[in-house]
């Protein structure tokens, strides 16, 4: 195989393994409260939001134009809605059901719980799935950089390993704290 296109496949996974270093933060890191998952996950997605607006939506409007830029985003929001249409919800118990429980003693907080867990984890899952659908074009944008010259290559791969970083966390967190017993 030829050295250009090792060397291209290498920095595609470097890109592609540092959503990993995210989510070892958060294995690293002790079992977080419903505050602190609230807290990281908004962050996780406050930088994400921020790049895509301040960064790429710019980038693409200068490219192809303000309204193809637009349509193509609100695409992919579509798109992504019917992803997450087509997976279904976690069962959950009535709230009926749940003060029926409380009444019998401390059942009712523990129903309460795997109900937040239950819906934490359905978040990590399609948070999971969507980062997935967005990570392929970006081992394919580092791979074919890579191959018109290293310098690009080396610069995408730097540019979307530090941004999978967080999305690394988005996907690690809801998923940890659902499983913690």
């Amino acid at each position: 195989m030829d050295s250009q296109v090792l060397v291209a496949l290498a920095l595609s996974l470097v890109g592609g393994l540092s959503t990993s270093l995210g989510a070892l933060f958060v294995i690293l890191n002790q079992a977080p409260n419903l505050k602190m998952l609230g807290l990281l996950q908004g962050f996780a997605a406050g930088l994400m939001l921020s790049i895509s607006f301040l960064d790429l939506a710019h980038n693409a409007m200068n490219s192809i134009g303000f309204l193809k830029g637009n349509l193509w985003f609100f695409s992919g929001v579509i798109f992504f809605a019917v992803v997450a249409n087509f997976i279904p919800e976690p069962t959950l118990s009535h709230s009926s059901e749940v003060k029926g429980k409380k009444n019998k003693g401390d059942e009712g907080g523990k129903d309460m719980m795997k109900k937040h867990r239950r819906q934490v984890f359905f978040s990590g899952i399609i948070t999971a799935i969507g980062i997935s659908l967005h990570n392929f074009p970006e081992g394919m944008a580092v791979f074919l950089g890579s191959m018109k010259g290293l310098r690009v290559g080396l610069n995408l791969a730097l540019a979307i390993a530090l941004h999978n970083i967080p999305e690394g966390v988005a996907v690690a967190l809801p998923v940890y704290f659902a499983t913690q017993r």
